[in-house]
C-alpha cells in the first residue's frame, strides 16, 4: 500500500480511471522509483529536465531492458499529465537499447512430454495456453460464462490494453474443462452458503450485490482459499494464484527431458502462434486471436520459423521436387 497522502492520492486516481490492479502496482513502484532517484523532492517541483536524467539512469546505469524504461516512462507520463495536470511535453533521452529476441517455442512433442508431467488443474491450464494462445493471467481470469461449447471459442476480457476479445477453444480439452466448471461451481455452491463468492468487479458488485451468486461468474480455476478483495475488503475466492502454474511447470520442464530451452507459461503462446503459421493460417487471424494491436508484432513468429511468411521453403528444396 501506499506509505503517503501523496501516493494514496495517486492510487485513488488511478483506481477512479479503471486501470487494473497490476498497472497500478506497477505505476505506483516507478513513480515511487523517480520520487526517490530525484531525492524526495516533490514531482511538482521538478519536470522535464528531472524526467530526462531518470529515464538516462534506467537506461544507461541500471541497463534496463526498452520494454521496461517504456513502463517507467508511461508511469511518470500518467502522473503528471493525469495526476498533476501538467504535461511534459517532448522528452529528449537516452533510450534503452533495444535488442529482438526471438521467442523460445516448443516442437509438439516437447509440449506432449511436459503435459504428462503436469498434474490437474495445471495440465489443462497450460493445454489452455497452447491449444488458445492465451495469456497466464487471461486464463486464470476465465470465468464460467467465458466458455461456449457450441462454438468452441473463449472470450478473453479485459485482456492486455483492456481489450476483449475473442479465441478458439480446442476439442481436446472440453472433457476435462467441464469437469473442471464442475467442480468450480460446486466449490461456489458451497461458498454461496456462508455468503462468500468468486472476487467480483467492484463497480459491478455494487450495483448487483447478488451477482457472486450468479454461476457464470465463477472463476472456472478458483484458489483453493478465501481471501479479502483488494479493492473492497470484501471476503470472497478469488481465481488460482499464477504461481501455482509456474512452480508445476519448473518441475515438469525437467521431467519432460527439455533441458536447454527456457520455458515459462509464456512460451506456450509462442508456440501456439508459431505452429499456426507454421500451418499456413493467415497472420493476420493470427494477430486476431492473439490480441495484438499491430501486425508486426505478430510478425516476430515468422523469424521464428525462418520464414518471412508462412509457407516459404528454400528455392534449393524445390529442385528435389
Amino acid at each position: 500500500m501506499p506509505s503517503s497522502p501523496f501516493m494514496e492520492m495517486i492510487r485513488r486516481d488511478i483506481r477512479l480511471r479503471g486501470y487494473s490492479l497490476r498497472t497500478e502496482k506497477t505505476y505506483l513502484f516507478w513513480i515511487k522509483q523517480f520520487i526517490l532517484f530525484n531525492d524526495k523532492q516533490h514531482p511538482t517541483d521538478i519536470g522535464v529536465s528531472e524526467v530526462k536524467a531518470f529515464l538516462t539512469w534506467l537506461a544507461v546505469d541500471r541497463h534496463v531492458a526498452v520494454n521496461t524504461q517504456k513502463v517507467a516512462l508511461n508511469a511518470v507520463v500518467y502522473l503528471y499529465h493525469k495526476v498533476l495536470d501538467t504535461p511534459l511535453g517532448e522528452i529528449d533521452f537516452s533510450p534503452a537499447s533495444k535488442q529482438r529476441h526471438l521467442p523460445t517455442t516448443l516442437a509438439p512433442r516437447e509440449i506432449r512430454a511436459i503435459l504428462s508431467h503436469l498434474p490437474q488443474p495445471q495440465r489443462l491450464i497450460v493445454s489452455i495456453l497452447y491449444g488458445s494462445g492465451l495469456r497466464v493471467s487471461e486464463c486464470l481470469r476465465l470465468r464460467v460464462q467465458d466458455v461456449c461449447f457450441d462454438r468452441m471459442s473463449l472470450t478473453v476480457r479485459d485482456g492486455k490494453g483492456k481489450k476483449d476479445r475473442q479465441t478458439l477453444l480446442s476439442q481436446s480439452v472440453v472433457p476435462e474443462l467441464k469437469e473442471a466448471i464442475e467442480k468450480a461451481l460446486t466449490i461456489q455452491q458451497k461458498d454461496n452458503q456462508s455468503g462468500i463468492g468468486p472476487s467480483m468487479p467492484g463497480v459491478l458488485a455494487k450495483k448487483y450485490p447478488s451477482a457472486y451468486r450468479t454461476p457464470g461468474w465463477m472463476f472456472i480455476f478458483p484458489s483453493e482459499s478465501v481471501s479479502e478483495h483488494p479493492l473492497t475488503g470484501t471476503l470472497c475466492r478469488h481465481h488460482l494464484h499464477d504461481s501455482v502454474v509456474r512452480k508445476a511447470l519448473r518441475r515438469a520442464v525437467p521431467a519432460a527431458g527439455v533441458v536447454n530451452k527456457r520455458v515459462n507459461c509464456h512460451t506456450f503462446r509462442h508456440s501456439f502462434a508459431t505452429h499456426l503459421l507454421q500451418s499456413g493460417y493467415d497472420i493476420r487471424s493470427v494477430q486476431e486471436l492473439l490480441g495484438h494491436n499491430d501486425v508486426r508484432t505478430t510478425q516476430i513468429y515468422t523469424h521464428v520459423l525462418g520464414q518471412h511468411y508462412a509457407g516459404t521453403r528454400s528455392p534449393l528444396d524445390a529442385l528435389a521436387d
